[in-house]
């Protein structure tokens, strides 16, 4: 499955880039703080940013590889960071914690489908786009 990993791939190809994830661990979209959801470019990095599963620390540049991961083990690797986040089923509720679940396996999965393994991308907000294609 296609899947984003952390990278320092095109660190420093545009201003603001940072990479404190470890390289290659799953990334996923992550949440957007307030400051950060009305610019992006300001505040702490968030909205551009994509949140290491393993570290809890972010990357503004992702690489697509094809990983022999399944959809089980994609929600057990964020279901782990979410708790280990401080957003786990005790603080959310059971329900409120699977349907987030449920929509960020989802959408960290969608993310990576649009392009070929090898590819870069970067984040703005909810768009994922594209930084440098894979080499073929």
């Amino acid at each position: 499955m296609k899947l984003l990993t952390a990278t320092r791939e095109g660190q420093g190809d545009r201003d603001g880039d940072f990479c404190h994830a470890v390289e290659g661990e799953l990334v996923f979209a992550g949440f957007v703080c307030a400051t950060d959801r009305s610019d992006p470019d300001g505040g702490c990095g968030c909205g551009r940013a994509f949140s290491g599963l393993n570290s809890l620390r972010a990357t503004t540049t992702a690489l697509v590889r094809d990983l022999e991961l399944t959809y089980d083990d994609v929600r057990m690797a964020l279901s782990a960071h979410l708790v280990a986040a401080g957003m786990g089923p005790d603080v959310l509720g059971a329900v409120d914690f699977e349907d987030m679940l449920a929509d960020e396996v989802d959408q960290t999965i969608r993310y990576a489908q649009v392009w070929e393994p090898g590819s870069v991308v970067g984040r703005r907000l909810d768009s994922v786009h594209l930084r440098t294609p894979a080499v073929r």
